[in-house]
C-alpha cells in the first residue's frame, strides 16, 4: 500500500484477448506522451489526504465496452487531474477498438472457411448434374424443326406448323433439302414428289416402269394370287411369255427358256426340270413305293413315257375314255392301244435360249390290262412332274381295282387328293396331314426310302420348296368343277373318314361319304 498523499494512476482493466506486443507498444507510446505532460505541468494541487483516487475500470465483453467515470472527491480536481482522467479514457477507448477489429477479422475468416467447406461438400455429394437455368426469349423467338437450333434473324421456311432453316427442310427418303414449291407429305414426313412416287407408286415387275393410271385416274394393275407379282394389265395381251409351270410372267431383265412347243420355262423351274424318260424313271418308282406304303400296291408294270406337247394332244384325241383338264393337259393315263412318240435323249441349250437336239422314238403301246401307259409332259419341274405322276397312277389304281363308271368329280377329285398328299410329303416331310394319318403304319418305313430317290441332287432348295407350295395352292384353289370342286369334296371326306373308308364308299356307291 502506497503512503498517503501520493497520487495513484491505475491502468484500466480490459476484458478480451490481445497480444502483449501490441499492448506494450501502445503503453510505451502513451507513457511518452504522459511524461511530456508531467514535465510541462508538474504536480498541480497534489497533496491532501483526501486526494486518493479509485481505479478506473472498463467492463464489458468483446462486442460492448462500458466506461465508468471515476468518482470525484469533494475537492475540485485540478487541471492536471482532469488531463490524466481524459488520457485514461482515451487509452481505454483505443484498446477496446483494437480488440473489436481483431475479433471481427477472426470471425470473418472462420465464417469464410465454413462457407467454403459447405460448398465443397455440396459439390461432392450432389447426385444430380448441374444445369443451366432456363433462358427467357421473346415470343417471336423461332427454333428450327429440323436441327432444333435457334433460327435467329436469317431466312426460314414455315411449314406444317413449325419453322425450318432452308437447308434443314429435307426429304425423308433421300435426305436432300426440298427446294421445290410442291412436295408430298406422309404423316409428318416431307418427301420430294419424285421420291414419294418411288416409294408408294407400284412398279410393274415385267417392264419395271411405274404402272400407269386408267381413265378414271386410278392405278390399275394385275397381281398373281400366290407370287404377288404386280404387272401392267397390258402384258396379259402383248405376247409376254408366261412360265408353263409357275405361271409367272417373264421379266424384261430375265428371259425365259423356250421349250420349242409354244411353252416357256423360268430359270427357277428349269433348275429341277425333268427333260427325258430316263431322268423320270427314279421319280416314277419312288411314287409307286409311296402308294405301296399306303397299302395301295400296283401289281402291274405300267409303262411311263415323257412326251412332247403335240404327242400328248394326239394321244388325248385317240383316247375314248377319261376326262381331261383343259385348256392344258399335262398327263394322261392311257387305256387304249396307241403309238406314241416318247423323248429318249435330253435336249441341250441352243441360241436365243431355245432347246435343241431332242431325241425321240416311236413306241407302240399294247393293251395288256386296264391301263396301257402313263404319259407325262416333258420339261416340267420335278415336284410338278411327280404330282402329275401321282394323279395318273391313282387313275390306274382305280381301273385296276375295278372302280367303274365314276363321274368326273369323284374320279378326278380323289386323284387330286393323292397328288396333294404326295406333294405335302415332299414339301413338309415332318408334317402329317389328314389323309396321311389314315394310312397304315408301314407307310413310314417305305416313305423314308423314296426321299433319297426324290431329288436328283439329293436335296431341295428353298426355291423348289416354294414351287411345291405353289402346286399345292393350285390344286386347292382350282376353279373347275371336276378338279376343283371334286378335290375339295374328296379331301373333306378323307379328312373325316380316312382314305380307306372313303375309297370303300366310292367303290360301293360311286360317291363320297357325307
Amino acid at each position: 500500500m502506497a503512503p498517503p498523499g501520493f497520487n495513484h494512476l491505475s491502468q484500466p482493466c480490459i476484458s478480451g484477448d490481445f497480444s502483449s506486443s501490441s499492448y506494450a507498444e501502445k503503453k510505451s507510446g502513451w507513457m511518452k506522451w504522459l511524461s511530456r505532460i508531467f514535465r510541462s505541468g508538474g504536480n498541480r494541487g497534489g497533496g491532501g489526504g483526501g486526494g486518493g483516487r479509485h481505479p478506473q475500470q472498463l467492463l464489458g465483453d468483446q462486442e460492448n465496452m462500458v466506461w465508468r467515470a471515476p468518482a470525484r472527491s469533494s475537492d475540485d480536481p485540478s487541471r492536471a487531474q482532469k488531463e490524466k482522467e481524459e488520457l485514461d479514457h482515451a487509452i481505454a477507448l483505443s484498446l477496446a477498438e483494437d480488440l473489436k477489429k481483431r475479433n471481427r477479422s477472426r470471425w470473418r475468416t472462420e465464417n469464410d472457411e465454413a462457407i467454403a467447406r459447405e460448398l465443397q461438400d455440396k459439390m461432392n455429394l450432389s447426385p444430380y448434374p448441374s444445369f443451366a437455368p432456363p433462358q427467357y426469349h421473346p415470343s417471336d423467338y423461332r427454333y428450327c424443326g429440323g436441327c432444333n437450333r435457334a433460327i435467329g434473324y436469317g431466312n426460314y421456311l414455315g411449314c406444317m406448323g413449325t419453322f425450318f432453316h432452308p437447308g434443314c427442310f429435307c426429304c425423308r427418303s433421300c435426305g436432300y433439302p426440298i427446294t421445290e414449291h410442291e412436295f408430298s407429305l406422309s404423316g409428318k414426313d416431307p418427301y420430294h414428289k419424285s421420291c414419294f412416287k418411288e416409294l408408294t407408286h407400284p412398279k410393274c415387275e415385267v417392264c419395271h416402269q411405274f404402272i400407269p393410271t386408267n381413265r378414271a385416274g386410278l392405278i390399275e394393275y394385275r397381281c398373281h394370287p400366290f407370287w404377288s407379282q404386280k404387272y401392267c394389265p397390258s402384258h396379259e395381251h402383248d405376247s409376254t411369255a408366261r412360265c408353263c409351270s409357275c405361271e409367272r410372267l417373264e421379266s424384261w431383265n430375265a428371259r425365259y427358256i423356250s421349250l420349242g412347243d409354244g411353252r416357256s420355262l423360268c430359270l427357277e423351274c428349269m433348275e429341277s426340270a425333268i427333260m427325258d424318260t430316263g431322268d423320270c424313271q427314279p421319280l416314277y418308282h419312288s411314287i409307286r413305293d409311296y402308294y405301296e406304303g399306303m397299302n395301295m400296291r400296283i401289281d402291274q408294270q405300267i409303262p411311263m413315257l415323257l412326251v412332247e406337247r403335240q404327242a400328248l394332244n394326239e394321244a388325248i384325241v385317240g383316247e375314248k375314255h377319261g376326262f381331261h383338264h383343259m385348256p392344258e393337259t399335262r398327263g394322261l393315263c392311257l387305256s387304249e392301244e396307241q403309238t406314241v412318240t416318247s423323248i429318249l435323249g435330253r435336249p441341250r441349250m441352243g441360241g436365243q435360249r431355245r432347246l435343241i437336239g431332242m431325241k425321240t422314238q416311236l413306241q407302240k403301246l399294247t393293251r395288256k390290262c386296264e391301263v396301257t401307259a402313263i404319259l407325262v409332259l416333258y420339261g416340267l419341274p420335278r415336284l410338278l412332274t411327280g404330282a402329275i405322276l401321282a394323279h395318273e397312277l391313282m387313275h390306274g389304281w382305280l381301273r385296276l381295282k375295278g372302280y367303274r363308271n365314276l363321274n368326273p368329280e369323284v374320279e378326278e377329285g380323289i386323284c387330286q387328293v393323292l397328288s396333294y398328299m404326295w406333294l405335302e410329303s415332299e414339301v413338309m416331310p415332318g408334317f402329317k396331314s389328314g389323309p396321311s394319318t389314315s394310312t397304315a403304319s408301314s407307310s413310314s418305313s417305305s416313305s423314308s426310302s423314296h426321299y433319297s430317290l426324290s431329288s436328283k441332287k439329293g436335296g431341295r432348295s428353298s426355291a423348289e420348296n416354294k414351287l411345291g407350295e405353289f402346286f399345292m395352292h393350285q390344286i386347292a384353289n382350282d376353279a373347275s368343277a371336276a378338279y376343283g370342286e371334286g378335290f375339295r369334296a374328296a379331301n373333306a371326306a378323307v379328312n373325316k373318314y380316312g382314305l380307306r373308308r372313303t375309297l370303300d364308299h366310292i367303290f360301293m356307291t360311286g360317291s363320297f361319304p357325307v
